[in-house]
């Protein structure tokens, strides 16, 4: 079974066998998917976490598959109709679909028509009648009239039934259906009758029809949505006449009385059984894939979005800016630990700009403070006005910091267990201030669902984007590596092998016992043993250890092989990293080894290059047009800066700086055909865009990067 799953899989995901099954095999051993893509390259051939999370997809799929077999088995055995030929070819069934369609008529059934009609002795008439040979069905049908059955018309109609539910179990003709469907199906919605000006937001779904197999992901969400707040009728159809006539191709067998009773039975069984169970199967593939889709959209925006550039160890001075109750403000050193708490009026209705500008210049030069970080909410445009034009004693940089989800996090049980002093606006703000120092450390302590990027993730199988969101953590605090001695325990969480309990202990450790001083001493951390140090070492970083690999990517099972080669080079570890001409003495070819291979070196060497280094790019800022602060201001062809805060499959939205996000349609993001957003535009992405129109009732801001059009 295991070597004929790996085939499978490696059919499927295009993907050698032989590293297909690496991969299974460290999975099936407990390994973690960062820990397997990082420092198992020769055992994956260099698969990345993406394709090896697709093994483990499938892996688990089969792995249910199996556990599916063996119930079918079970239950059919307890039947006494377990056949040798029947076993084999359910055990050889590696289809979902296929495998509950061989099981379908010998799943047990509920109180249905057909059973009803077996209970009253009719089964042998359906036989007779199935077997289409019978010239005179009503004599034959009176011969199985009693109590139960009244007269020969009631038994034909009872038989019928039971012919029905055996055409419904046919797997040839569930496979004609399914064909209509998958080559012929229409998606509907309409506009339930009383609800047009309740439900606008479908307007463009209230008469809408597309072919099911070319609808985009958005647009089928959105009429389901629709569906479930009671504005839309969403319903899959096909050409039923034709479908009727390819399943009675099937089971009628000339022309005679039997054989139109056969056809009366087909039609009812393809409208009462067949057609809603496969219109249900077609719409839940139609809703995985869209939610497929969604998924991957919204991870790969939370992806964007915790990989933002970080501004690195400076003191931040952040702003929540507000009119009639102020803007809070907050100072934090280097590691984001809140030293001051205040708040300032420059703004509508106090415009106290004198004692504001006195305030902030005060904090400015008392905590040496080297950048500003504002919120993107209310007041945050006349804000960021009123701190640029301020004359500060110290060089200080202004930045625009998404607020999305910082409600959240101020309301929330880790807030109030870091500040359980302080009320909702210092966490608010402490959170904004975070964010631009660090955005993934600060971010990871927030349900991704709040955190403004992705589209319908509310509308989506949760239970998938639970573990796509999931996995995407992880590869991103993996990827950039965690200092412990100041990580939170939610971001300790994320780390490869670590899970909640154990960030948890880390944490109490650290508490009581100082900071860590090297890799060593994570060992003494309380129930976490060998396999999840190793696991989790290579991921850990400790700046001020005395081994400077303990502040890389280097795993420690590795140390040796570093300390052979400084031998090798008459030279220290410290001299390698410190020291080009020293690395490229080294002749990688000598040090492969069982299962040290040149994938593992070229990682080895990269890291002595720079060790610890950080993937994550540089900070980038938008220069907003000052004379452009509400969507009033906006005009028809003005060419503005932006920055993209959203990428959907419909397009990416554009923070103009003026309260309200612009959209540029996906046929606007350039002049050549847009197959997908994300291949034009990043979360992030400072773009220069010109705005096409301009809706104040609905507060919409059309733009297009079109801009020689």
């Amino acid at each position: 079974m295991a070597s004929k799953i790996t085939e499978l899989i490696s059919q499927e995901l295009n993907i050698p066998i032989h590293q297909v099954a690496g991969t299974v095999s460290l999975l099936d051993d407990g390994a973690t998917i960062p820990f397997i893509s990082r420092y198992r390259k020769e055992a994956t051939g260099s698969l990345d976490d993406e394709s090896i999370q697709s093994v483990d997809q499938r892996l688990r799929y089969y792995h249910e598959l199996e556990k599916r077999r063996a119930t079918i088995l079970k239950t059919i055995e307890a039947q006494d109709k377990l056949t040798p030929e029947l076993a084999a070819r359910i055990n050889a069934c590696w289809d979902a679909t296929v495998l509950e369609d061989i099981y379908l008529p010998y799943k047990p059934k509920r109180k249905t028509r057909a059973e009803a009609a077996r209970q009253r002795g009719l089964e042998p008439l359906a036989r007779i009648i199935m077997a289409q040979r019978e010239s005179n069905i009503e004599r034959r049908a009176s011969q199985f009239v009693n109590d139960d059955v009244p007269d020969a018309a009631a038994a034909i109609a009872g038989a019928q039934d039971i012919v029905a539910e055996w055409v419904s179990e046919n797997e040839r003709v569930r496979n004609t259906v399914r064909s209509a469907f998958r080559f012929g199906a229409m998606v509907k919605s309409a506009v339930v009758k009383g609800k047009e000006i309740e439900g606008r937001n479908y307007e463009s779904y209230y008469d809408f029809s597309c072919p099911l197999k070319r609808i985009p992901s958005h647009q089928l969400l959105a009429m389901r949505r629709g569906e479930n707040e009671g504005f839309l009728r969403v319903s899959i159809d096909v050409d039923d006449e034709r479908t009727i006539n390819n399943v009675c191709r099937i089971v009628v067998k000339g022309s005679g009385e039997t054989a139109q009773l056969v056809e009366q039975a087909a039609t009812d069984s393809y409208k009462r059984l067949i057609k809603p169970s496969i219109e249900t199967e077609f719409a839940t593939i139609a809703k995985e894939k869209a939610d497929t889709r969604a998924i991957d959209t919204f991870a790969q925006n939370v992806r964007q979005l915790l990989f933002a550039p970080p501004l690195g160890r400076q003191r931040i001075l952040a702003v929540d800016p507000g009119f009639r109750t102020g803007c809070k403000v907050v100072c934090l050193d280097e590691q984001g630990n809140l030293l001051h708490h205040d708040v300032i009026y420059p703004t509508a209705p106090h415009y106290d700009v004198d004692g504001a500008a006195a305030t902030v210049t005060q904090l400015v030069q008392k905590y040496k403070v080297d950048a500003i970080a504002v919120g993107n909410g209310t007041a945050s445009r006349e804000t960021e006005r009123f701190l640029k034009r301020l004359h500060l004693p110290r060089p200080v940089t202004v930045h625009v910091v998404s607020e999305n989800g910082a409600s959240v996090y101020s309301a929330s049980k880790i807030a109030r267990d870091e500040f359980p002093n302080h009320d909702v606006t210092v966490r608010g703000a402490v959170s904004i201030g975070r964010r631009l120092l660090d955005p993934l450390a600060e971010l990871v302590k927030i349900d991704p669902k709040s955190i403004g990027v992705g589209q319908y993730q509310h509308d989506v199988d949760q239970t998938r984007l639970k573990e796509a969101l999931q996995f995407t953590v992880e590869s991103c605090v993996n990827s950039v590596g965690v200092n412990i001695n100041t990580a939170s325990r939610q971001l300790l969480t994320y780390v490869a092998g670590v899970g909640p309990a154990l960030a948890q202990n880390i944490v109490d450790y650290r508490a009581q016992n100082g900071d860590f001083t090297s890799r060593k001493d994570i060992l003494k951390v309380p129930k976490l043993g060998a396999k999840t140090f190793t696991q989790a070492a290579g991921f850990l970083r400790i700046p001020e250890s005395d081994n400077p690999l303990d502040n890389s990517a280097v795993h420690p099972e590795r140390y040796e092989l570093v300390e052979h080669m400084a031998h090798d080079c008459h030279c220290t570890v410290a001299d390698l990293i410190n020291d080009k001409q020293q690395r490229a003495k080294i002749d990688l070819g000598r040090y492969v080894s069982g299962d040290v291979g040149m994938p593992t070196l070229n990682d080895i060497m990269n890291e002595l290059e720079k060790p610890g280094r950080d993937p994550r790019a540089t900070a980038q800022e938008v220069e907003f047009d000052e004379n452009v602060t509400d969507i009033k201001d906006v005009r028809v062809g003005m060419e503005l800066n932006g920055k993209v805060t959203n990428v959907t499959d419909f397009g990416a939205f554009v923070d103009i700086g003026v309260h309200k996000e612009g959209l540029v349609h996906v046929s606007q993001l350039a002049d050549r055909r847009v197959k997908s957003p994300s291949d034009v535009v990043k979360i992030g992405q400072v773009v220069r865009v010109r705005v096409t129109k301009v809706d104040l009732d609905r507060q919409r801001i059309a733009l297009t990067m079109r801009l020689g059009s």
